[in-house]
């Protein structure tokens, strides 16, 4: 049961007893104000995508947990904020070459980075695999994705980040064997 209780003029505060479609509700009511922060935080869409999905992955697994946290909204911000400076330090970390992702690259590197990449593509679930395709290599904008899909615009997100991050850690992985 989700009670929503007024704090002030600008937070509420949730009080939840979590099921699945309770869980749901209370998130969409949060994942706007979620994908705000991380916009302001990352400056990027995809990146501010990615955070919230992580973030409301986290708040799923700890569910159980939310009915006995006082604010909800305010975990989730902070749990966006600590993905942000995750993403961040990683990124951070790449660029001053502490990863060892970092080589010379010739033509056939990046032929070979490419077919790699396809190959991991290849072994994604059909429905991720289908939506990444859709997205990042046919250009299709996310509304005609989810007519030819048949998915709603939550479970494309999901599943097109669920693809990025696990595109981006096989190809780390294996690049790094």
């Amino acid at each position: 049961m989700v009670q929503l209780c007024h704090k002030n003029a600008e937070s509420f505060v949730y009080r939840i007893d979590m099921n699945t479609k309770e869980f749901n509700s209370v998130m969409k009511l949060l994942r706007q104000r979620l994908l705000n922060k991380a916009r302001q935080l990352s400056g990027n869409d995809d990146v501010a995508e990615d955070l919230v999905q992580e973030t409301l992955i986290g708040l799923w697994q700890m569910r159980q947990e939310l009915e006995r946290h006082p604010n909800v909204e305010a975990l989730a911000l902070t749990i966006v904020r600590n993905k942000w400076t995750d993403y961040w330090r990683r990124e951070q970390r790449m660029q001053n070459g502490d990863l060892r992702i970092e080589r010379q690259t010739t033509g056939t590197d990046i032929r070979e980075d490419i077919e790699l990449i396809k190959q991991i593509v290849d072994s994604l679930p059909p429905l991720q695999q289908q939506i990444f395709r859709l997205k990042e290599m046919e250009g299709y904008e996310k509304e005609e994705i989810c007519q030819i899909t048949g998915c709603s615009e939550e479970s494309l997100r999901q599943n097109l980040s669920r693809a990025r991050r696990r595109i981006r850690e096989l190809f780390i992985k294996l690049n790094n064997t």
